[in-house]
C-alpha cells in the first residue's frame, strides 16, 4: 500500500504577493505547483477548507532536494486533463496557442487517460538479508555482477511513461507543469524532482545503507522500493547523465522503480541516444538507454517544420502497443510524410511481372498498409523492391508479435525491412509488442534458454527482460537454439533489429524532408535526385 502523505501547505491566496522564483532556485529544486484542498482532508481537521480558484491561480512552493520531500499528495477534484488546462490558460492569455505544442499535449492527455484506471501493485520491500551477495547462475550469463539482488518483472499493465526532450526554450517546464498539475485524482501521491537532486539523494541513501549493513550489500532494490512506496508517478526535470557513478546504477534503478509500478515522466535536453555520450564505460550504460526507449514514449519538443509548413509529429516512428493511440500515431505520420496538397488517402495499383500489387492508402510518395495487407499476402522480395521504386515512405500498422509458428511471416517481414533500409526509405510502425519481441516471444526465449541448461528460475522474468532489451547483441547465444533454423537466420534476425533501430533515429527520419534547419526545399530536392540515381543503379 502506498504511503499516505500530508497535504501541501497552501500559501496566501494572493499569489502575486509571492516572490518570483529565480533560475538559481529552480536549479536547487524549488518550483510552483497548483494546490487544491480536498474536502475529505478538511473534514478531518487536517487543513482548513478554502474556496476553489482557477488552476492557474493556485500556487504553492515545495523543496525537492530529495525524493521524500518532493512527494506530495495529489488532489484534482475536477479531474481536468492537460488539454483542458492548456485551453484554459490559452483563453486566459497565459499561454499562446501553438499547434505543435498542442500535438505534444495530446500525448500528455493520452497518458493522463491511462492513469485514470491504473492501479499500481503493492510495493514488495526486500529484506536486508536478500540484498547481501549470493551466487546466481544467471549472474554470469547476464553480467549482472556480484552482489546484485534480483529485480522483479515490470508489470504488464504499467503505462508507458514519457521522455520529453528539446532545446532550451522548447517549453519543457511548461509541459511538465501541465501534466503534473492535472494528474487524475486516482493517483494518490506524486513526486517531482530535479534529476541531479534525485541521484544525489540515491547515492546518499546508498552510502547510509552500506555503512549500516556492509559495503557488499545491493542497495538499489531497497532504495527503489522506498521511493516507489512514496508515489506511483515520478517526474524528473532535466534528465541527464554525466557521472560514471550514476551511469553504472541507472538502468537497475529505473527498472526496479518500474517493477514496483512507478510511471516515469521526464524532461531532458537530449535524446536518450545522446545521453552520457563519450562517457567512461559507456557500453555499460547502453542498457539504460534501451530501457528508456522501450518503456517511455520519446517525444521531440523542438518545433521543426519542413518547407511545406507541416509540423513533424513529436513522437518517434514506432508505436507500441496497439492501443487507442496507435491509429492517431499512424495518421499524424501519414499526413507528415504524404502530399500536403492532397492529404486524403487514395488506393493505387502497381504491377510486378504482370501481377498486380494493391496499395490501399497512398498520399504522395507515402504508402500505408496494415500488416495483413502487406505481409500476410503472397508477396516476395521482388514486390517489395517495386514498391521502393514508387514510394519513399511506408506506414505498416497492426504488426503482431510473431512466434515460431509464424516464422514464415517473420522472414517475409524481415525481407521487407531489408528492402526499406537498403533503399533509404522511411518506415513507421504500430506494433503489438516492442521491437525486440516482434520475432521471438518471451515464452519461447525462456524455453530456449531452459533447453540449453539455463533452467534456474531465480527472477527469470527479469532476466529474460534483460536479455530481450539487448537482443541484437545477445542473439549470438541463441544461434544454435531451436528458435532459428541456422546461423544465417539468427544473423538476419539480429540485423533486422539493428536496422529498425537505425531507421528510428531522428537523423534517418528527417533526412530528405526539407526541414528548414537542414536547408529547406533544396535539401529535399537534392536528396530526391540522389535517391533516384541510386534506384537507377540498382535496376
Amino acid at each position: 500500500m502506498r504511503r499516505s502523505l500530508s497535504p501541501l501547505v497552501r500559501l496566501p491566496a494572493n499569489a502575486a504577493r509571492h516572490r518570483a522564483l529565480t533560475g538559481r532556485e529552480l536549479r536547487q529544486g524549488l518550483c510552483t505547483l497548483p494546490a487544491r484542498t480536498h474536502p475529505a482532508l478538511a473534514s478531518r481537521g487536517r487543513i482548513s477548507p478554502i474556496p476553489q480558484t482557477p488552476a492557474h491561480n493556485r500556487t504553492c512552493v515545495r523543496q525537492t532536494s530529495s525524493a521524500a520531500t518532493a512527494t506530495v499528495q495529489n488532489v484534482n477534484n475536477d479531474d481536468i486533463g492537460p488539454i483542458q488546462e492548456y485551453e484554459a490558460r490559452v483563453a486566459q492569455g497565459t499561454l499562446r496557442n501553438d499547434d505543435h505544442q498542442r500535438g505534444i499535449i495530446q500525448s500528455l492527455q493520452h497518458l493522463h487517460d491511462e492513469l485514470v484506471n491504473y492501479t499500481a501493485p503493492e510495493v514488495q520491500r526486500p529484506t536486508i538479508e536478500s540484498l547481501k551477495p549470493a551466487k546466481s547462475f544467471f549472474g554470469g550469463l547476464f553480467k549482472s555482477g556480484p552482489g546484485q539482488a534480483a529485480i522483479g518483472a515490470i508489470p504488464a499493465n504499467l503505462p508507458r511513461g514519457l521522455y520529453l526532450y528539446g532545446d532550451v526554450g522548447s517549453g519543457k517546464t511548461m509541459l511538465m507543469d501541465l501534466f503534473y498539475d492535472t494528474l487524475p485524482s486516482s493517483i494518490g501521491s506524486k513526486t517531482r524532482i530535479h534529476f541531479h537532486n534525485f541521484m544525489q539523494d540515491v547515492h546518499r541513501r546508498s552510502h547510509k545503507l552500506k555503512s549500516q549493513h556492509g559495503i557488499d550489500i545491493d542497495t538499489i532494490p531497497f532504495i527503489a522500493a522506498d521511493i516507489a512506496q512514496q508515489g506511483s508517478v515520478l517526474c524528473f526535470d532535466e534528465f541527464q547523465c554525466t557521472d560514471v557513478a550514476d551511469a553504472m546504477i541507472l538502468r537497475r534503478l529505473l527498472e526496479a522503480l518500474m517493477s514496483h509500478g512507478v510511471v516515469l515522466v521526464t524532461t531532458s535536453n537530449r535524446h536518450p541516444d545522446e545521453l552520457y555520450k563519450n562517457g567512461i564505460q559507456r557500453e555499460s550504460f547502453i542498457p539504460a538507454i534501451n530501457l528508456l526507449k522501450n518503456r517511455l514514449h520519446v517525444i521531440n519538443l523542438d518545433s521543426t517544420t519542413d518547407y511545406r509548413k507541416i509540423p513533424r509529429p513529436p513522437s518517434g516512428v514506432y508505436h507500441t502497443p496497439l492501443d487507442a493511440h496507435a491509429a492517431s500515431h499512424a495518421e499524424k505520420w501519414f499526413r507528415f510524410l504524404g502530399d500536403p496538397e492532397s492529404p486524403e488517402p487514395h488506393p493505387e495499383v502497381q504491377t510486378v511481372w504482370g501481377r498486380k500489387i494493391y496499395i490501399p492508402r497512398v498520399s504522395g510518395t507515402c504508402a500505408w498498409f496494415t500488416f495483413d495487407e502487406l505481409i500476410r499476402q503472397p508477396t516476395s522480395a521482388a514486390d517489395y523492391l517495386e514498391l521502393m521504386r514508387s514510394y519513399d515512405a511506408f506506414i505498416v500498422t497492426d504488426v503482431p508479435g510473431m512466434t515460431f509458428k509464424e516464422r514464415d511471416l517473420a522472414r517475409r517481414f524481415i525481407t521487407f525491412i531489408d528492402a526499406v533500409y537498403e533503399r533509404q526509405a522511411k518506415l513507421v510502425l504500430t506494433t503489438e509488442k516492442p521491437l525486440t519481441e516482434l520475432f521471438v516471444s518471451r515464452d519461447e526465449l525462456a524455453a530456449s534458454l531452459k533447453d540449453e541448461g539455463n533452467g534456474q528460475r531465480e527472477s527469470a522474468d527479469s532476466m529474460i527482460g534483460h536479455f530481450i532489451e539487448d537482443l541484437g547483441h545477445n542473439v549470438e547465444q541463441l544461434k544454435n537454439s531451436p528458435l532459428f533454423t541456422g546461423e544465417e537466420e539468427a544473423f538476419a534476425f539480429a540485423r533486422a533489429l539493428s536496422r529498425l533501430s537505425e531507421m528510428g533515429s531522428r537523423q534517418w527520419v528527417e533526412r530528405g524532408m526539407g526541414l528548414e534547419s537542414q536547408g529547406g526545399k533544396k535539401e529535399r530536392d537534392d536528396w530526391t535526385k540522389m535517391r533516384s540515381r541510386r534506384m537507377e543503379d540498382s535496376m
